[in-house]
Parts: C-alpha cells; sequence; structure tokens
C-alpha cells in the first residue's frame, strides 16, 4: 500500500515539474519569437536625401526699426501765440509752404516805435549836416576855432551812426515780423505736430516733424559667416505681418499702395565694420524702397528678410532637425537603421536649411515621427516626390 503511493507521488511530482520545464520552454520561445519580430520590424517614417540647391537666405526678425535720414523740425523763430495750422498731420508739403503762423502782438508795436526813431534820426541827421557844412565853411576861412569844427564833425558821425542804428532796428523787426510764418524745412510728410492752434511758443520751438519716407533705412546685426556671403548692392524681399498696413492715408495713396499685399525690395548699402577686417559680428544696414509710402519710421514687429541671390549649398529640410539647437539629425544607414548624428548648420530659407558639415550629398535623414526613436531602430524611410520618392530601407 505504502509503495503504492510513493509510486503515485512520484508520478505526480514527475508531472509537475514536466509542466514547469514545458511552460519556461513555450515562454522562452514566445520571448524569442517576440524578439525575433522586432528584430525584423521597421519604422515607417518620411524622410528627404541631403542635396545641393540654390539657397536662399531668410531672417525673421522680432522687430526692425524703420528711420529716415531726411526728416527735420519745424521750429518757431519768434515768441508768440500759435493762431493758425495749414498743414494738419499726415499732410504733404514743399519745401517754404507754411506749416504754422505765429502772431506776436508787440512786434507790430515796436515796428512803430522803430518808425518813429527812424525819422528821430533822421531828422538830427539832417540837422547835424546842416550844422557841420556850416563850420567847415567858417573854418576854410578862419572864422571859427578847430576845437568848434571838430564838435560839429562829432556831432555830424554821431547822427550818422544814430540812423544807421535806427534802421537796423527796424529791419530786424521786419524780419521777426516774417518769421510769423513757420514753413516745411524740406519736402516731405508732415508726420508730428508738437503744439495745437492757441498754444504760446518761446522762439526755437520744435512745432511739427516733416519727413520724406520714400527712403527707409534699418540696421541688423549678422554674424561674420552670413556677413561675408552678402556684397553692397546686394537686394532682399521683406515681408510684414503687421496689421498697422492696413491703413488708408488723408491724401491720395500713392501708385502700387497695395496694403499687407506690397512688396518691399531692401538694398544693402552699408557692411560695418567693413569686411577687411576681422569681426565676430558685423552691421548690415538696408534701405527700403517705400515709395508707396505704407511704412512709416517706426518700429514693426513680425517681419522676414530673404534674399533676392541665391547660392549653392548642400542642404536638407528644416524639419530633419531634431532639437531647436539644429545640430543634430537622424541619418538611415546601409543596415536600415537609423543613428544620431551631429552637424553644422548655416542659413535657411524657411523650408531648407544648409549643412556645412556632418552629412554628404545623397546620405537620407528621417523628417518626421522621431518622438522615441532611438539609435539603432530600423526603419523604411518614404522619400517625399522632390526627392525622388519611394521607399528606401
Amino acid at each position: 500500500m505504502k509503495r503504492y503511493f510513493l509510486t503515485g507521488l512520484a508520478l505526480v511530482l514527475l508531472l509537475a515539474l514536466s509542466a514547469i520545464f514545458y511552460g519556461a520552454w513555450l515562454n522562452e520561445q514566445g520571448e524569442y519569437k517576440i524578439a525575433e519580430r522586432m528584430e525584423e520590424r521597421r519604422l515607417a517614417l518620411p524622410g528627404a536625401r541631403a542635396e545641393v540647391r540654390e539657397m536662399h537666405p531668410r531672417i525673421t526678425l522680432s522687430t526692425v526699426s524703420l528711420t529716415s535720414s531726411a526728416k527735420t523740425d519745424a521750429v518757431a523763430l519768434i515768441e508768440g501765440r500759435i493762431t493758425e495750422c495749414l498743414a494738419p498731420k499726415g499732410s504733404f508739403v514743399h519745401k517754404g509752404d507754411v506749416i504754422f503762423i505765429i502772431e506776436n502782438e508787440d512786434i507790430p508795436l515796436q515796428i512803430k516805435e522803430a518808425d518813429a526813431a527812424v525819422l528821430k534820426a533822421e531828422a538830427e541827421l539832417k540837422r547835424s549836416t546842416n550844422n557841420f557844412s556850416r563850420y567847415r565853411m567858417l573854418r576854410e576861412n578862419d572864422a571859427t576855432s578847430a576845437e568848434r569844427y571838430d564838435e560839429a564833425e562829432t556831432a555830424y558821425t554821431a547822427a550818422v551812426a544814430n540812423l544807421e542804428a535806427a534802421k537796423a532796428r527796424k529791419e530786424k523787426l521786419l524780419v521777426q515780423q516774417s518769421r510769423r510764418e513757420v514753413t516745411a524745412p524740406i519736402d516731405g510728410t508732415v508726420l508730428t505736430l508738437y503744439r495745437e492752434n492757441g498754444g504760446y511758443v518761446a522762439s526755437g520751438t520744435p512745432l511739427a516733424l516733416v519727413g520724406d519716407f520714400g527712403l527707409l533705412t534699418f540696421t541688423i546685426p549678422l554674424e561674420d559667416m552670413y556677413a561675408r556671403r552678402l556684397a553692397l548692392g546686394d537686394e532682399a524681399r521683406l515681408l510684414f505681418r503687421n496689421k498697422d498696413l492696413q491703413k488708408v492715408y488723408g491724401t491720395e495713396y500713392a501708385a502700387g499702395n497695395m496694403g499687407t499685399n506690397q512688396e518691399f525690395i531692401a538694398r544693402l548699402t552699408k557692411i560695418t565694420p567693413s569686411l577687411s577686417e576681422p569681426a565676430a559680428m558685423r552691421s548690415v544696414t538696408w534701405q527700403i524702397d517705400n515709395s508707396a509710402k505704407v511704412l512709416e519710421p517706426q518700429t514693426y514687429g513680425g517681419v522676414s528678410l530673404t534674399a533676392l541671390k541665391g547660392y549653392s549649398v548642400l542642404a536638407v529640410p528644416l524639419a530633419a532637425m531634431t532639437d531647436n539647437s539644429r545640430s543634430a539629425v537622424f541619418v538611415l544607414a546601409a543596415d536600415g537603421t537609423v543613428s544620431r548624428r551631429s552637424v553644422e548648420t548655416g542659413a535657411n530659407d524657411g523650408e531648407y536649411i544648409s549643412i556645412l558639415s556632418g552629412l554628404s550629398e545623397g546620405e537620407i535623414v528621417v523628417t518626421n515621427g522621431m518622438e522615441g526613436l532611438m539609435e539603432g531602430m530600423k526603419a523604411e524611410i518614404e522619400l517625399s516626390e522632390t526627392n525622388g520618392g519611394g521607399a528606401v530601407r
């Protein structure tokens, strides 16, 4: 009886061990199959070849400050009260056009006083002239002393001087009276009115800013490597995303004024310091043809500058960059796996970026789906149509 019990127990243990080992074998086989399938699995990812293409570099500027060299203040040349404004803000004026009229009530009275002083000086001169002539005749006949003759001559000289001074005083007042009209110093648009009718101003007070902003300029900093691709006279296209361009002037529209659809062309006029001098950074000055008068001398946000002159360079899509520093890409290797590679990049045109080092022409980079992508993963790259299309493993 005991023997049968032990035999049955041994069989049960044998069956249990067999089940355990069989389960372990099945689990190992399952993991092997999963690993084998994972090994054979390829990620489907979009990509592109590194190709030589013509690049038109684009710079995006958060702000750009436009200035005009042709702007100046119309200044009051006498003190007084503003009685009229003949050129409202935004109006176009020619040099010499009247903008303000200033009245100084004291000047007309002073002119009358000067007239009286001139008449008095003329009368005194006439008396002194007659007296001097009489004493000269007497002196010639030795009928008077030299002392009296000298006194008469001195009185005559003083009368001449007094008359000239009175006339000069009157001329000065007449000039001041003529300055009651404040005129435009240059041809241009009245950009700002500093004062209004009724205000009292002192001589030398700026009253209006007049400027011709048909040509505007702005300056941006550039690294030396980018500045050296430029030359004086190069042109670039400016795009403004600012809604401030959607405006209507009180004056007539200039020819070509298309609001936000207006195309602006900037021309490179200055590089500081010059390219002949070593420098890490350079200031680059551009001049804008603003003949449509859509832009004003002010600061604008959201501006892009795209060079019209292109140059050939090895490039990949901007989307291939793995981070904001634009210093790495995922490259497809010959065995079908991907690896992360550091690259040195240059200018971009908003769609493609130039590769200075780290990639060779024809190599394939991943352009999307890089989240979670790791070294050694196998991938099947679908090239874009511009790169020949088709899948690459």
